[in-house]
């Protein structure tokens, strides 16, 4: 029973920590009960298979963990409206199992050699295991710890320096100096080591968040420009109006919105300045905005109504530019090389890719288009569909998944504008939540991250709540602003710092103006990604080519 509290104290922690109603400070301590429960039943208990006891305790831990924080996941609905209990439970059950299998892979090294070199091996296997959450089909790092501080984004001014996964190191050896501490103190009872333990992990806490809270309060962006956004918002039911009505009426309420927005009004003007309204530069419009139902031809951009459409607007405010999201499809020719997501449709004869795709409108010239790349499992992409599709078939389908996989874009791309110096970055979605992936669009010379999304799936919950809390990362990641569409909201600007500078709510219908700052310095984390990740899998390495190289030693002697 004692055990069996740590687990589920080590699972609570963990939960209440989380954003956007959790106090993050908790998780310093988090995993400590946990590794209690491992080093009371490996030492002292009498339990025969040891090694499934603690696997299931840790499994319950992650367990409530993930159900807690992403239980809004039950929102997403069936094709026949109903709630979707496998959208949660699989992601729940399936990353719970994952947790655990990293947390006994962290028993058998401690196991092995010894607490302190299994302490070791706990920080940089778990460290692994987020960056492999970061890069592989079944991708979902929504509970990386380092995204715990989202909401608290003073404290964290330094993940310009070592991003998100750089908090997850700290989280992670915080955690251990606690563990080891109340180790120290239980096995000795001396008061001299305490303190000095105690004081020793203050520090590694207390210290970054003071460097932080300097960084934030002295810093100033250095901007090569300013640009004036209407962030479109036009509040689509996504079940059943969003790809149910008719495409030509979406568009004629975007612009009407867009229309009705179209001058920017200083908020805070100087005092007796008379200052006249002025033209938008970027109108954006939020993830899948056109065309309804369907897709939009990519090869028929020039004749699509629903582009010409908007060409026609944006000819009735010059020099104005117009960027979104679309459904979009590309039908090859006979002769083209076709990629593993194409699919052959046989009534029509053809082969075509799909894409979750955004793209800038400028009169007078062709579309530029960007396709998602990090895609939802089970919803956009079919992970590892070539081993799973024989064995699954069209279950995912049934489920309100998918049974394929839409096209990507292999590289980042940016949007410049050819009357100002702003370059964008079309940032899709849950593409928000990657950090070093969104570094590749500053590389290329982003100098504003645009973010439109359609996060009303899961309707008024923590799920819209928590993917915004995430977009304030990247900003002060790579010290960019941020001007986010989102059909349903929170449509938001977002400084360099990471504070929310105004949005337009949840369900709101309407347009957020705002005047953001382009800024061109590319910070540490740009330049250098999630190199604390890597050198976690150079130590695993060694950690491993350490044991029979021990064991060599031991017997030489």
């Amino acid at each position: 029973m004692k055990n069996l509290l740590l687990a589920l104290i080590s699972g609570v922690l963990l939960a209440i920590s989380w954003p956007t109603y959790g106090i993050p400070f908790f998780i310093f301590f988090a995993f400590v009960p946990l590794l209690m429960m491992e080093h009371n039943i490996a030492k002292f208990s009498d339990i025969k298979r040891k090694s499934l006891a603690i696997f299931g305790l840790s499994y319950l831990t992650f367990v409530i963990w993930n159900a807690v924080t992403t239980g809004w996941l039950y929102n997403s609905k069936l094709p026949d409206g109903s709630n979707s209990l496998l959208a949660v439970l699989f992601p729940v059950l399936t990353n719970a199992f994952f947790m655990s299998i990293i947390f006994h892979f962290y028993r058998l090294y401690k196991r092995s050699q010894g607490t302190y070199f299994g302490l070791v091996f706990f920080v940089v296997i778990w460290m692994a295991f987020e960056k492999l959450h970061l890069v592989w089909e079944f991708t979902w790092p929504w509970l990386n710890l380092g995204n715990v501080f989202a909401d608290y984004h003073q404290f964290i001014q330094w993940y310009d320096t070592l991003g998100a996964t750089g908090g997850s190191f700290w989280i992670l050896i915080c955690n251990v100096l606690a563990f080891y501490t109340f180790r120290i103190w239980e096995a000795g009872r001396k008061r001299k080591p305490l303190i000095k333990n105690v004081s020793m992990l203050a520090g590694f806490i207390v210290v970054p968040m003071l460097i932080s809270l300097i960084k934030y309060y002295n810093y100033s962006p250095k901007t090569v420009g300013t640009l004036n956004v209407t962030m479109l918002q036009p509040a689509l039911d996504p079940y059943n109006e969003k790809y149910q009505k008719d495409s030509l009426t979406i568009e004629s309420d975007l612009l009407k919105i867009a229309t009705e927005n179209s001058k920017f009004v200083d908020p805070n003007p100087p005092e007796d300045a008379k200052i006249a309204p002025q033209d938008i530069d970027l109108y954006l419009a939020p993830e899948t905005s056109l065309p309804g139902p369907g897709s939009i031809s990519e090869r028929g951009f020039k004749n699509s109504l629903l582009i010409n459409n908007i060409m026609t607007f944006l000819t009735q405010h010059p020099k104005s530019v117009f960027a979104g999201g679309i459904s979009s499809h590309y039908v090859y020719k006979d002769d083209e090389e076709k990629p593993v997501t194409a699919s052959y449709l046989e009534r029509q004869g053809i082969w075509v890719d799909e894409y979750n795709s955004a793209i800038q409108i400028i009169p007078n010239q062709q579309p530029e288009v960007y396709h998602k790349a990090m895609l939802v499992p089970g919803v956009e992409i079919f992970p590892y569909i070539n081993f799973f599709k024989p064995i699954l078939g069209d279950v995912m389908l049934d489920l309100g998944g998918t049974t394929r996989s839409l096209g990507i874009s292999k590289e980042r791309k940016v949007f410049a504008n050819p009357y100002n110096k702003s370059v964008i970055a079309p940032i899709i979605c849950y593409e928000s939540v990657y950090g070093e992936y969104v570094t590749d669009y500053v590389k290329k010379g982003a100098n504003l991250l645009t973010i439109v999304t359609n996060d009303s799936w899961w309707g008024y919950s923590q799920g819209h709540k928590q993917l915004l809390d995430y977009a304030k990362l990247r900003a002060i990641e790579t010290r960019r602003e941020i001007a986010r569409a989102a059909n349903s909201g929170t449509s938001a600007h977002i400084n360099s710092r990471g504070d929310i500078i105004d949005d337009l709510p949840y369900g709101a219908k309407g347009a957020l103006v705002a005047k953001v700052n382009l800024i061109d310095h590319e910070t540490f984390y740009t330049k250098s990604g999630d190199f604390l990740s890597r050198l976690s899998m150079f130590v695993i390495g060694a950690l491993l080519l350490f044991i029979p190289g021990r064991k060599y030693l031991t017997r030489k002697k």
